[in-house]
Order: structure tokens, then C-alpha cells, then sequence
């Protein structure tokens, strides 16, 4: 059960009678983006793409927990929707890791269906990352139109796909590719004064955003970063104990999750859109990071990662975020989500709009209370 501090439920909570805390917010917010959205108008329609992935991983987390087969039917007529009988899929970007990361529904619905179509489509996308562009260090270009650049959110598009591949069909070269751009971002990205991460670099220095010394983006942002300590650690569920890049990682993960905790908000428990600069008065609380870094920390404290005693700063982000639901008659309404995100200065980034109920939010949020459910 989740360990949290009583938190009154909204009455519209109360018919997930049999659930902890943690899971019958998980089930609302799912419940809610079904009413919202046929499969066919899911957004961005007809493509298979990272906000609909991030959403529907989430959802395939709490159906793991829950076992409401709704959720496990709209994934699959979602992913059927998209792919066909012979594994082609129907509309995405092969030069984007952002189009990759849906391929990531596909492993439960080939072990429990044994449909060849997902394995055909898995395939495919494994290919593509098998040929992906590098930077001179071995870095995956974010983009295929952004040479040379790694972003902090290319590791949750590529690399728990290719670890999960791996591992399942015995490829642990792929494995050891996800673990090592881990590393390479580590490497090139990691700020030694906060212990967080820049949320790019420019390897060929040519951006407008890029460091001339350094090839490094100004700002550390919440979500980049969240989605890389979440990441990191999907990638490390897959490695082989006798792997020397394990214990590589599992330290970097850890300086990570504890440098993470030293910035959460002390009042709220939330963390903010730029993530070292709380003390700034235009920055703000961000929804989407906020919930990754609940996620990654708790799963850090559960897999022996970090000290038991970051269980509070779990708990304490999972109330904060809690706390800033609203109800909209039976619908969850996630609110506070900063709008998709490019590179860009520190006026920029706390200038972003906000957004309720997006995928983005949404489905952080789902792997939030997935996580914080066990």
C-alpha cells in the first residue's frame, strides 16, 4: 500500500472503492482521458507519436495494477488503429526519436496476444535505432534535422525501447547502447555545482542556445530532466548485474535523485518549471516534473537506489501534487503542465503557457501514481 499522509478524497474518488490512494487517482485520470478521446481522436490524430505513448505506458501501468480491462482494450485498439496486420505503421516521423517511444506498448501486447504484427512493428522501429545518427561522442542526435544535438528527453524516447528489446530477444548489445547514453549524457550534460542536468547540448556548438565553450543549453528543465532520471531507470531494470556499466549508473542515478530532492518546493512539495531557480518570483510550480521526479525517486528508494529516507520526499511530492487537482463534475482535471518545449533561455521557459489534461501531464502523472501505488 502507499505510504501517504490521509489526504481527503474528493467525493467523485470514492466509487474506486476497493484501491489505495495513489491508484484511484491513477483510474480517474484515465477514466477521464477515455470520455475525452476516442482512439481515433487521441492527439496528435492518426500519428504515433511520444504524447500519446507517454500517456497510454502510464495507463499500461495502472492496468497492470488495477486489471480494468477497458484500459488494456483502448491501448490495443489505439496501437491496432495505427499499425496493421503486417506491422507497417501508419503515420510517423523515422527521423525523431519522439516517434520511436510508442513502440514501447508494443512488448505487453505481443507477450499476451502473440500477434506477430507488434513483433513486425517492433522490429522496424529497432532497425531505425540500429542505423540512428551519432554525434562524434556516440550520442543520438535528438533529431534528425538537430545534428549533433542531445537532448535530455531523447533517453525516455530511445532508450527503455531498446533496453526492453534486448532483453526480451536477446540483443543485450542494445542494452548496453541505451546504458551508454545514459552515460554520454552524463558526461557532456551534468552541471557539477546543482547535480542536475542541462536540458541540451550541441556537440558541433552551432546553435544559437549553445555554450561556445561548452555546447550546453542555460537552463535545467523539470520534465527533460525528469524523463531522464525515468529513463535511467527503466534502463536499469534490464542490465545485467555483471554489467560494469551498472554500478556506473546506478551511482549517477543516485547523485541524481538526491540532488533532485534538495530543490523540492519545502511548502508545496512540487518542484518548479526551471528547476534550480525556485527563488526566482516568476518561475512556477510544474505539474509534468513534479510527477516524474515522484516517480524516479520512489522507484530509486524502492530498487535500493537511494536511502529509505527519500521515501518522504516521494510522499510529500505525490500530496503536492494531489493537492493541485481540481474536479470538473467526475473528470480529473491535471492542470499546471507546461506545454511542449524546445531549447531555449530562462525567460522563455518560465514564459511557456500551461496546459490541463494533456498527454504530457497526464501521462507523468499516471507514472506517478503508478509507482506510488505499490
Amino acid at each position: 500500500m502507499v505510504r501517504v499522509k490521509n489526504i481527503p478524497f474528493n467525493r467523485n474518488i470514492r466509487r474506486y472503492t476497493y484501491m489505495n490512494k495513489a491508484l484511484k487517482y491513477g483510474c480517474a485520470a484515465c477514466d477521464t482521458l477515455i470520455r475525452k478521446f476516442t482512439i481515433e481522436n487521441l492527439p496528435p490524430e492518426r500519428h504515433f507519436h511520444y504524447h500519446q505513448g507517454v500517456f497510454l505506458s502510464g495507463m499500461q501501468k495502472i492496468y497492470k495494477l488495477c486489471g480494468d480491462e477497458r484500459y488494456y482494450n483502448y491501448i490495443r485498439d489505439w496501437v491496432n488503429y495505427l499499425i496493421d496486420k503486417d506491422g507497417n505503421i501508419d503515420i510517423f516521423e523515422k527521423g525523431m526519436l519522439d516517434d520511436i517511444q510508442p513502440g514501447i506498448l508494443l512488448f505487453d501486447l505481443y507477450k499476451t496476444t502473440g500477434d506477430e504484427r507488434y513483433k513486425k512493428a517492433l522490429d522496424m522501429l529497432i532497425d531505425i535505432l540500429k542505423g540512428w545518427k551519432k554525434n562524434q561522442y556516440g550520442g543520438f542526435w535528438h533529431k534528425e534535422w538537430h545534428p549533433n544535438q542531445m537532448w535530455l528527453d531523447s533517453l525516455y524516447m530511445g532508450g527503455p525501447i531498446q533496453a526492453e528489446y534486448g532483453s526480451l530477444f536477446d540483443e543485450y548489445q542494445l542494452v548496453d547502447s541505451a546504458a551508454e547514453q545514459a552515460l554520454i549524457m552524463h558526461e557532456h550534460m551534468l552541471n557539477k555545482e546543482t547535480g542536475l542536468y542541462y536540458h541540451a547540448w550541441d556537440a558541433s556548438f552551432e546553435e544559437d542556445w549553445a555554450d561556445p565553450v561548452t555546447g550546453l543549453s542555460e537552463e535545467c528543465w523539470g520534465r527533460a530532466l525528469g524523463w531522464y532520471a525515468v529513463a535511467t531507470l527503466d534502463i536499469l531494470e534490464f542490465m545485467e548485474d555483471s554489467d560494469p556499466k551498472k554500478e556506473k549508473l546506478i551511482k549517477i542515478e543516485a547523485d541524481l535523485l538526491k540532488s533532485i530532492g534538495k530543490y523540492q518546493d519545502t511548502e508545496s512539495g512540487m518542484w518548479y518549471q526551471v528547476v534550480d531557480k525556485g527563488n526566482d518570483s516568476d518561475n512556477w510550480l510544474e505539474t509534468s516534473c513534479s510527477c516524474l521526479f515522484v516517480n524516479a525517486i520512489k522507484r530509486g528508494v524502492d530498487m535500493g537506489i537511494i536511502p529509505e529516507e527519500y521515501r518522504s520526499i516521494a510522499e510529500k511530492g505525490f500530496e503536492g501534487v494531489i493537492n493541485s487537482l481540481k474536479f470538473d463534475g467526475d473528470d480529473l482535471i491535471v492542470d499546471g503542465v507546461c506545454v511542449g518545449t524546445s531549447v531555449c533561455d530562462y525567460k522563455k521557459y518560465i514564459s511557456r503557457p500551461t496546459s490541463a489534461n494533456d498527454l504530457h501531464g497526464v501521462g507523468a502523472f499516471l507514472l506517478m501514481c503508478a509507482a506510488m501505488a505499490k
